[in-house]
């Protein structure tokens, strides 16, 4: 009798790993949550185990997403992080969130992608919301972002606004910020103002909805009310959809194939750079997560979350 011969065995891909900062607004929360289950879904076909959490705030928490995926088999996985760009979240708090982990469960690990942005997909999301309220033509635009004490981050949202600008027709392209970083949505939409526009789009650079993205909206409304001379409109935030989801894809397989281009050149924990020298070589902790087991490692902070 002959024994058929067995083709060598495949191991599974590891799973996909969503990273994300946490909201305290709970249409936040579920909009993640359905993002997660569209990335899934996007990748069910290739048999592609994929969860997610945050790292503080509310659930679900990174410690019960990386639990799951033990549970269900993975002791390898990417991880990547739900932020548009290299922020204090994306170079410290989630991978030291992530390391929590490695901790807890001896024989796990990770490899951990790159930021989302800025990315022309990203940039086609934007025009497209803008879109919806506005054509370009005698359109400015003000790209507001969440704002950081990393100078790089807020480099990187007003590098993503000259990227809109490039091969559109907008009138121009301003930036601003909802907190920590300076020129404030107000302040903003006076510069367009004064440089002539008479019709203004604010664009949230947000990938969710949360309290920092309506706070855009409220503070362009009330920009509007009291400048009648300007049509101020608000176009929606990026949000859960399908080119998003590719691209998150496109960071997960870069993450497996080692092809991590991450900009640390000019990094204030890396770089010394005037008027950060106290993040230069800054240790990096996990925050605590009031869902997450206490383990006595994280500590608390106080500033404004989405």
């Amino acid at each position: 009798m002959t024994v058929p011969m067995r083709g060598p065995l495949t191991r599974p891909a590891a799973p996909l790993m969503l990273a994300g900062h946490g909201t305290v607004d709970a249409s936040g929360v579920a909009e993640f949550v359905s993002f997660t289950d569209r990335v899934r879904r996007l990748l069910a076909a290739e048999e592609i185990d994929v969860d997610g959490g945050f790292i503080e705030l509310s659930p679900p928490t990174v410690h019960e997403a990386w639990a799951a995926l033990t549970d269900r088999g993975h002791q390898h996985r990417a991880a990547v992080p739900m932020v548009l760009v290299a922020a204090g979240h994306a170079k410290g708090d989630i991978p030291a969130a992530l390391e929590r982990e490695v901790r807890r469960e001896p024989g796990t690990s990770y490899v951990f992608g790159r930021p989302l942005g800025p990315h022309p997909v990203l940039q086609e999301i934007l025009a497209a919301r803008i879109g919806a309220v506005a054509e370009p033509e005698g359109t400015a635009v003000l790209l507001v972002g969440r704002g950081s004490t990393d100078p790089d981050a807020n480099a990187e949202v007003c590098k993503v606004a000259r990227l809109l600008q490039e091969g559109r027709s907008y009138e121009f392209v301003e930036t601003a910020f909802v907190s920590l970083a300076r020129p404030d949505v107000a302040t903003g939409l006076a510069r367009c103002r004064a440089l002539g526009a008479t019709r203004v789009v604010v664009a949230p650079y947000f990938l969710f909805d949360g309290v920092l993205p309506r706070r855009v909206v409220d503070q362009a409304r009330a920009f509007g009310a009291e400048h009648p001379d300007v049509d101020v409109r608000t176009a929606g935030h990026l949000g859960d959809c399908d080119e998003l989801a590719g691209l998150v894809v496109e960071r997960y397989r870069e993450a497996l194939d080692g092809d991590i281009r991450m900009n640390c050149d000019t990094c204030a924990y890396r770089v010394l750079l005037p008027g950060f020298e106290d993040k230069l070589g800054a240790p990096q902790t996990p925050h605590h997560h009031p869902d997450d087991p206490a383990d006595g490692s994280g500590h608390g902070h106080g500033h404004a979350h989405a």
